[in-house]
């Protein structure tokens, strides 16, 4: 039997959790598709691929506009080969209470939290099927179980496991994996930026949190990359439509 390509595609990738699950990748073999909003944001993820031994490519990328996904992924097959993991890990976040929350608001986190993974599952599952291996990791947030001032937010992950459930279902006969990893708090950048809108210390901010993690820690990039790494390997071919909070203690 032929070998699977370990060519990976992970989106949001410049920074934060998805240059962790870039790098964690990169360590278990794969070359890397590293996409994001801006491609020259990515030089920093590109290079720490690279020096550790893999090929890696920057590719600029919006997930939630169709013909910049179709781009991206034809870029993606050019410079690298077809993907055999895709990890949707781009996101974006506007706290506000439902009494506050404008349209706007709701509609830019539906189209990169939900619409993007879609899109993106979308893009490689020809290949994935023609191959007879694919490995999705969607990312999902414990925000999905509910979440103050986070509506557009938890609608748009919940919407996530259901659709990566989904996805399971349907491609589970092609040798396509489809897994949900769902993590707590994570010191990242997006969380430091957080803390700013809201006018509070981050510090102040990670201690409150912790109080009620029973591993007494906030959550690093690495530990995602971690559990991301677990549903990626060839090896998980029996694990599909699953999900795993990362969350320093029972969820869900």
């Amino acid at each position: 039997m032929t070998e699977p390509s370990r060519i990976a595609i992970v989106t949001g990738a410049a920074r934060g959790i998805g240059a962790a699950i870039a790098e964690r990748l990169a360590r278990d073999g794969c070359d890397i598709a590293v996409m994001d909003l801006n491609a020259t944001a990515c030089a920093d993820t590109v290079a720490t691929v690279r020096a550790l031994g893999r090929r890696a490519e920057a590719i600029a990328v919006d997930v939630a506009d169709e013909a910049s996904v179709h781009v991206a992924v034809r870029d993606c097959e050019i410079a690298l080969g077809s993907p055999a993991v895709l990890v949707n890990n781009a996101g974006v976040l506007r706290e506000k209470t439902l009494a506050k929350m404008t349209l706007d608001d709701w509609q830019i986190v539906q189209d990169v939290n939900l619409r993007g993974p879609f899109l993106m599952c979308r893009a490689v599952q020809a290949s994935m099927r023609a191959a007879g291996h694919g490995r999705i990791v969607n990312l999902a947030s414990i925000a999905a179980l509910g979440a103050h001032g986070q509506a557009n937010y938890a609608a748009a992950k919940a919407g996530l496991i259901g659709l990566t459930k989904t996805i399971a279902l349907e491609m589970g006969r092609y040798g396509v994996t489809a897994n949900v990893v769902a993590p707590g708090f994570v010191v990242t950048p997006m969380t430091v930026a957080v803390a700013e809108r809201l006018g509070v210390d981050f510090e102040t901010m990670v201690a409150d949190v912790v109080r009620d993690i029973p591993a007494g820690r906030p959550g690093l990039p690495e530990d995602i990359a971690n559990a991301v790494a677990f549903f990626a390997d060839t090896r998980s071919g029996f694990v599909s439509g699953q999900v795993l909070f990362v969350a320093g203690g029972p969820r869900g």
